[in-house]
């Protein structure tokens, strides 16, 4: 299962990713290498939660409504 990401540029130089069909679910790094390899853990970490929990796994939308999203403007997008 891969998941979109969107990743923004910090004022400060790092970066941070946003998971948009797991609200909740962000992480960041220094480097953008850093960033996404965070946000494989994040993801991990955030769906043991949920099925922890016996919560539901939200269903993904696709990619075109997450980019059309004014919160996610500017960002570069990917899959993880």
């Amino acid at each position: 299962m891969r998941f979109p990401i969107v990743i923004h540029k910090d004022r400060n130089g790092g970066y941070g990713v946003t998971v948009p069909d797991l609200p909740g679910c962000s992480s960041a790094g220094d480097t953008l290498d850093e960033a996404i390899d965070s946000t494989h853990e994040a993801i991990t970490c955030h769906l043991e939660g949920l099925l922890m929990d016996v919560e539901t796994i939200p269903e993904q939308a696709p990619l075109e409504a997450h980019r059309t999203n004014k919160e996610f403007r500017g960002g570069t997008w990917a899959l993880v």
